[in-house]
């Protein structure tokens, strides 16, 4: 039995994808801030009948998240699916006009910094076991930029651009990276972006392995 390790986990579609992936037998190592929540989420999935334990990390502090991802690795076993989707702040979404050069330094930790110090945690253990899977979930504006969230769309692109070396560069070592864009907000009562269909989306894409980006659903023109 493998590890599915999820970084940003919360009760949305953090839960329904680690809900997806306990069904499918993996074991899931929950990486948030909060000791609180996750013992919650824990709960949730025990009732379930799905293995699951929560690491505190900040991703904005690469020692803890590395610190997390090597506990779970050790306590639940090889960690064969990464899916890095935390939630950015608020104050990353200022227009473009009005965010200075320190106003990028948090957005680029969290977006490039963090997934890298992941991939660096993990990658080994998927080398390992000869198979793995790194899951990157993104908002419209990583592959369309909007001035009005200059932090997050430039962030994001670059997210996007360390996301896609990884998947040329691993491809011959059986470890695939994609990438899931999410156009539209994530709501209960939407038919593409509920937190269960995308949930089941992001498994499809590692049963299918079949390419690097894609979309919940089209961009809106």
């Amino acid at each position: 039995m493998t590890t599915f390790a999820l970084v940003g986990a919360g009760p949305g579609l953090g839960l329904a994808t680690a809900r997806r992936f306990g069904a499918a037998g993996h074991r899931v190592a929950l990486i948030a801030r909060d000791a609180e929540k996750l013992g919650g989420l824990a709960a949730d999935l025990a009732r379930d009948s799905i293995q699951a334990r929560g690491y505190t990390a900040d991703v904005l502090d690469t020692e803890s998240l590395t610190t997390a991802l090597d506990a779970a690795g050790t306590d639940l076993g090889p960690i064969e699916i990464l899916q890095y989707s935390p939630v950015p702040r608020a104050d990353f979404m200022k227009p473009v006009l009005d965010t200075s050069a320190d106003d990028l330094d948090a957005p680029l930790d969290f977006s490039v910094k963090g997934p890298v110090t992941c991939v660096n945690a993990v990658l080994p253990g998927m080398r390992a076991l000869g198979r793995g899977m790194l899951l990157f979930v993104n908002g419209g504006s990583a592959v369309r930029p909007n001035p009005k969230v200059a932090g997050t769309s430039i962030a994001f692109a670059a997210e996007s651009a360390y996301a896609r070396m990884l998947h040329d560069v691993l491809a011959e070592e059986n470890v695939h990276a994609a990438q899931l864009i999410i156009p539209g907000a994530i709501r209960p009562d939407a038919e593409h972006n509920s937190p269960d269909a995308l949930a089941q989306r992001l498994y499809d894409i590692h049963q299918r392995r079949d390419g690097f980006r894609h979309y919940s659903e089209p961009l809106p023109d």
